[in-house]
C-alpha cells in the first residue's frame, strides 16, 4: 500500500502500518420500531460495505424486557437492512423499541 498510518509505542516499536488489520465504524444511528408492528424492515446505504468486507451489529441502548429480541442485520452491497425479526425462522415474533445500529468496515 502506497499510503496509510504508522503507529509506534512508548517503547518506540511500531504497533500499527498501513498493512494491519483494522476495522472502522463507516456508519450509526439509531433505528426504532413500533411497539406491535408486522414483520418489516429498514435499509440504510452505506457506501462501500458488502458481505466480503463489512458487520453490522445492533445494541440495545437500554433496559428491555425478558420477553424482548434483538433486531437481526444483514449486510448487502452498499446497503444494510436491519429486520424487527428473525427473518430465517418463520415463526418468529416481532421485536420493538430502539437500537443503536453500528456498520463497521475491516481490512
Amino acid at each position: 500500500m502506497a499510503y496509510g498510518m504508522r503507529i509506534w509505542g512508548a517503547d518506540g516499536v511500531l504497533q500499527v502500518d498501513e498493512n494491519s488489520f483494522t476495522i472502522r465504524v463507516l456508519f450509526s444511528t439509531l433505528v426504532t420500531f413500533a411497539l406491535g408492528a408486522s414483520k418489516g424492515n429498514q435499509d440504510f446505504s452505506v457506501p462501500g460495505i458488502s458481505p466480503g468486507n463489512g458487520t453490522a451489529i445492533v445494541v440495545p441502548i437500554g433496559a428491555y424486557p425478558d420477553s424482548q429480541m434483538q433486531f437481526e442485520t444483514e449486510v448487502l452491497d452498499g446497503l444494510v437492512r436491519v429486520y424487527n425479526h428473525t427473518r430465517t425462522y418463520a415463526a418468529s415474533f416481532t421485536s420493538s423499541g430502539t437500537m443503536r445500529l453500528i456498520v463497521m468496515r475491516w481490512g
